[in-house]
């Protein structure tokens, strides 16, 4: 029986151990609380607190999966698990194609130098050096925008807090989950690893077209476009809009036959409508 370890059971892991359970994967996931754990109990999977679990509760041979940030540090499963490496039989590191920093509207391949523009980034790149100087076997997953049922546009656009950026040139790439899904099981059973792969759809687009398309989905006003610079943005908002590139997906097309499904918004926020109509 094969078996996943997900450090750290958010939404990419809890959407890939549903689909690998069904293929009769066994499933080990952590959370950050005894009460996180339980909820990963009550979903059928082996629930475990992090703080809580040793090196040597880590069955041997499983597939580890990895999407806990890190810190300062660098990864904090590194930290404490880093010596039980040599037992996986894989070891998948989510990281951030934001460690590309600012492309300008360029494209990001899987060679392209990182040059990280913020700190969370930086402690990326930190992080995906722990794993590759300890098991050389180790992949980067860089991902862009991750989107997917109750992840989207819509519920914004519902209670009126959606926006709309006007900054030229500025575009970014995105991945809907389910795809994401397919790509990792591909990765897992294809046993191609190492080095760094992106999944991601393949049609960048900006921001706002995204919010526009969605609002003609449901049938409400599009929010009027603001200009950038006069924009009342978060910190965190507009970190993310100071940064613009492409990403490339045609490394993982080659190694692994994966294709996305839905290879633009249009099909995956359509998509997503379906499936949360059908939720009501």
């Amino acid at each position: 029986m094969s078996i996943l370890f997900a450090f750290g059971m958010g939404y990419t892991s809890k959407a890939l151990a549903n689909k690998l359970a069904k293929n009769k994967w066994q499933i080990f996931g952590t959370s950050q609380t005894d009460e996180g754990a339980a909820r990963i109990q009550a979903l059928g999977f082996n629930g475990k607190v992090f703080e809580k679990t040793n090196p040597n509760d880590v069955p041997d041979e499983a597939h580890w999966l990895i999407s806990i940030p890190p810190n300062l540090n660098g990864c904090p499963v590194f930290k404490k698990f880093a010596s039980r490496a040599d037992s996986a039989s894989s070891i998948t590191y989510l990281s951030t194609t934001g460690v590309y920093g600012n492309l300008n509207g360029g494209w990001a391949f899987e060679w392209t130098k990182v040059n990280p523009l913020r700190q969370r980034s930086f402690n990326r790149v930190t992080a995906e050096l722990q794993w590759r100087k300890t098991k050389s076997s180790s992949t980067i997953v860089r991902l862009p925008g991750i989107y997917g049922v109750s992840r989207n546009a819509f519920s914004k656009l519902r209670d009126g807090s959606a926006y709309r950026i006007d900054k030229p040139e500025q575009i970014f790439s995105r991945i809907y989950i389910d795809d994401l899904v397919t790509g990792l099981q591909s990765l897992l059973e294809s046993r191609r690893f190492g080095g760094v792969v992106h999944f991601t759809d393949d049609k960048p687009a900006p921001q706002e077209e995204v919010i526009a398309y969605s609002a003609s989905l449901l049938g409400v006003s599009i929010p009027p476009l603001q200009p950038y610079n006069e924009a009342n943005l978060s910190p965190m908002a507009r970190e993310f809009y100071s940064e613009s590139k492409r990403v490339s997906n045609a490394r993982a097309k080659a190694i692994l036959g994966w294709k996305p499904q839905f290879a633009s918004f249009h099909d995956g926020m359509s998509d997503i409508l379906q499936k949360e109509s059908g939720l009501d």
